[in-house]
């Protein structure tokens, strides 16, 4: 079952999956199940996040939600260790939220064509550390729906693992 955090839905099940539907199951992008992100949670699972989320928001806006969809899909599409690289950063190397964007860039043109809109959410999805300003009003809602996504990777299992002590 593919679900996005803190929804119910089957992903699979609705208009948000046409948008995705050719890109999801590319090796590059099933490779990152296998990568831990945000502590509990998986890259996979971090990435169907925020492209859901941004899918949602931009469809309730009237926004592109296809392109939030595969942007948000593909936005952290990178495979090396982040403590990794920062801590073997030489002085002057791009930070890891500076570098990832423009590594998954590049990594999502392989996988699929990307149009503009997508190249900018994907490359300035962690802006203001990013520069120039996002172009696009789907950008800064891929940016928002990135943190507030990893706040509930982080905070959703703490939450859960406290109900299920208080239960017994």
């Amino acid at each position: 079952m593919l679900k996005a955090i803190c929804s119910s839905k089957e992903l699979a099940n609705n208009s948000y999956y046409a948008c995705i539907s050719d890109i999801i199951g590319s090796k590059q992008v099933q490779e990152l199940k296998s990568i831990t992100h945000h502590i509990s949670t998986t890259r996979f699972q971090h990435c169907v996040n925020v492209s859901y989320y941004s899918y949602i928001v931009c469809r309730v806006l009237k926004l592109n939600a296809r392109s939030a969809a595969r942007a948000g899909l593909l936005h952290d599409l990178f495979y090396y260790d982040r403590k990794e690289y920062n801590s073997d950063r030489l002085k002057g190397q791009a930070s890891h939220s500076k570098h990832h964007p423009m590594i998954a860039s590049e990594n999502a043109s392989e996988v699929t064509e990307i149009t503009n809109l997508e190249r900018d959410m994907i490359e300035k999805h962690m802006w203001p550390m990013t520069r120039p300003m996002p172009k696009y009003k789907e950008t800064y809602i891929i940016t928002i729906i990135d943190k507030y996504c990893a706040v509930l990777e982080f905070c959703v299992p703490k939450v859960q693992r406290i109900v299920r002590r208080k239960a017994r």
